[in-house]
């Protein structure tokens, strides 16, 4: 039987996980020690499946220090369902919503929002071409908005929040799919957390939200059931039937982590992975960083050559060698490495090479 080689994968999502949580699918894929049939055949509603779930919750509280008052959510739709659900469960009639622009994935959230109600764009760095993060004296905050809205990575533009904004009292909402649990974070400065698996936490097909108990109550009863915050939390994320398969990869990446050494072992490992391609990037001018140096972003590294030819070649070449996905987005062209938690250190020194060698003979 032939062996199956892995390349090192820089795709921005479905992204990279990592091989012992895959290895570990593998061995119980056809059936779950001592249950006898596979987790994908599982009921929703059995024991086994509510404790796969209940250690899904319990190992991301660990990881990320997730306060009792805030409950976790596992729901669908992807962070784009998201752009919708927060402000038709969190924009009261008659206030607004602040938000701050910082790229593309940032843009699509302002537009599904100002369909349900008042929107502020209260910081842009669109002028800039979104090479950086804004701020925080450019922020001019609503008193009183009913949240502030930010994108903790821009996985397009390859820039990231590096401080929480400061936006008093009003609860502050963040679409963190592309960065969350990169890091240590601090749970508490925010009302809603949300983001999609497929990046850090997981398969597509989850959507992680972190809610603070309080803002449940804000869920109008006139809300679908199955967009209201409140029911979902009410049913701990199963009123209807979940992503099973998802569920139980997630709490798999959430003991790999911990096996790490937790959030700030994994941070530690992101900045030498990062650092060690910036250096490459920055060391000739031969390769040009499109994002600004202290918003650069951790997870997405974003790139240019001299030419758009030349980007051709180099992502045919780097694709031949066993460097696949890095291909920029098509909205801004260019080169991008997504080095996602489960991405490698080893991949990251292996592109350094190609990096060299394609400078070299070009």
């Amino acid at each position: 039987m032939p062996t199956t080689t892995r390349v090192f994968n820089f795709s921005a999502g479905p992204a990279v996980l990592p091989v012992p949580v895959l290895e570990q699918a593998q061995r119980d894929l056809v059936a779950l020690p001592g249950v006898g049939m596979s987790v994908m055949e599982i009921s929703h509603r059995s024991k086994v499946f509510e404790d796969l779930l209940a250690g899904a919750i319990a190992g991301l509280r660990e990881l990320a220090g997730v306060p009792a008052n805030y409950r976790v959510l596992f729901l669908q739709g992807g962070a784009s369902l998201q752009f919708s659900m927060v402000p038709m469960n969190l924009l009261k009639a008659g206030t607004t919503a602040d938000y701050v622009d910082t790229g593309t994935w940032a843009v699509k959230a302002i537009e599904e929002a100002r369909r349900v109600g008042t929107v502020n764009v209260t910081g842009s760095t669109k002028a800039d071409k979104y090479t950086r993060i804004p701020a925080q004296p450019e922020l001019h905050l609503t008193p009183g908005a009913s949240y502030v809205h930010i994108t903790s990575n821009n996985t397009i533009e390859g820039t990231e929040w590096k401080a929480v904004p400061d936006v008093g009292s009003v609860p502050l909402v963040a679409d963190a799919s592309s960065d969350i649990l990169s890091g240590p974070i601090d749970v508490s400065r925010f009302g809603v957390i949300y983001a999609g698996a497929q990046k850090n936490l997981g398969p597509s097909g989850v959507t992680l939200v972190i809610i603070r108990e309080d803002l449940l109550e804000q869920s109008d009863k006139s809300l679908p059931t199955m967009l209201s915050y409140k029911v979902q939390a009410e049913n701990n994320s199963l009123y209807n039937t979940p992503n099973t398969f998802g569920v139980y990869i997630f709490g798999l990446v959430m003991q790999w982590l911990k096996s790490l050494g937790g959030l700030a072992a994994i941070s530690r490992l992101n900045q030498r992975k990062a650092a060690m391609l910036y250096s490459e990037i920055d060391r000739t001018g031969f390769y040009r960083g499109t994002a600004q140096v202290e918003s650069r972003s951790l997870m997405n590294i974003t790139f240019r050559l001299p030419s758009e030819e030349l980007e051709k070649t180099f992502d045919r070449q780097a694709s031949a060698a066993g460097f696949d996905g890095l291909k920029g987005h098509r909205s801004v062209g260019g080169l991008r490495a997504s080095i996602y938690n489960a991405f490698p250190e080893e991949g990251v020194a292996g592109l350094v090479d190609f990096m060299r060698e394609f400078e070299r003979t070009h």
